[in-house]
């Protein structure tokens, strides 16, 4: 809005003032986003000085007035030793852990891990794993300019992507997940932000595997219904079974059914070691016929 573009003008105006730098090119990088090159903001006065190296900058700045607060210092740097410091281990991890895209990807292993555990308790691996990983991916979020509305997108997407493994809902649940994920994924971080978006590649790949877990579910669940069953009368109806007694005409003995010992009737007279075939059950008590 024209108050906010004005309020940035009189901020940048004031503060060039203050330093003593060019006020109208200060203005007229915020009012149309104007920009110079080095020797060119050397020239117009934005910047003091160009240094190609750390030593030509000491060597330029020595005797320098500088303001710090409500006093002048005389900067004194003729003869001064450079010293760098490297940073530190904790440093060194942070900067990685802090990428967005290894938060992003730390945070979807915490998830799955967590879940697999859930899934198969005892396994100990996943959980611990996907423990550690969350907890350092929220760490890095807390750093991070995260947009809490794709995390809970992300969060809603991957919670129905997991209901619909136990919720025959024939992919409803599934396909609303994927999209959830992948606008969460799209708003986790500000893109308003230099350097903290994550990389569409890496969201559609990730997406796509989600996709082809859910087909593969589908596939499994379809397959499942059209299965033959295997419990109850339709198991043992046309069943081969192995008689371990001779038995009379219209009389019981014993066969061997899945190898199991079930009590038979047989119309026929058969000796012991007969194969028959399992046509009707009641109870207990399976009718059998000669093969």
């Amino acid at each position: 809005t024209h108050k906010v573009l004005n309020d940035a003008i009189a901020y940048i105006r004031s503060l060039a003032q203050l330093r003593g730098r060019n006020v109208e090119w200060a203005e007229a990088a915020v009012r149309g986003a104007a920009t110079l090159t080095a020797d060119e903001a050397a020239e117009k006065h934005v910047i003091d000085f160009v240094s190609v190296d750390v030593s030509g900058l000491l060597a330029q700045a020595d005797g320098r007035e500088v303001r710090i607060g409500e006093r002048k210092v005389t900067l004194q740097l003729k003869g001064l030793s450079i010293r760098e410091y490297e940073p530190n281990a904790r440093a060194r991890f942070l900067m990685i852990v802090t990428s967005p895209i290894i938060a992003y990807l730390l945070l979807l292993a915490g998830i799955y891990g967590i879940a697999l555990e859930a899934f198969h308790p005892g396994t100990w691996l996943p959980g611990i794993v996907g423990g550690i990983c969350l907890l350092i991916g929220l760490y890095a979020m807390q750093l991070l300019p995260v947009n809490y509305a794709g995390l809970a997108l992300m969060a809603l997407g991957i919670g129905l992507l997991v209901t619909e493994a136990f919720v025959p809902t024939v992919g409803v649940l599934g396909v609303g997940g994927v999209i959830a994920f992948v606008f969460g994924s799209i708003l986790l971080f500000n893109t308003g932000v230099p350097g903290y978006e994550i990389n569409l590649g890496l969201i559609a790949g990730i997406a796509s595997c989600a996709a082809a877990l859910l087909l593969m579910i589908l596939w499994l669940a379809m397959r499942a219904r059209r299965a033959p069953r295997f419990s109850g009368d339709e198991q043992m109806l046309e069943t081969d079974a192995e008689l371990l007694e001779a038995v009379n005409a219209g009389g019981e003995t014993w066969a061997r059914v899945h190898g199991e010992r079930w009590r038979v009737r047989c119309d026929a007279a058969l000796p012991a070691g007969a194969r028959v075939r399992v046509v009707r059950r009641r109870g207990l008590l399976l009718w059998v016929v000669p093969e």
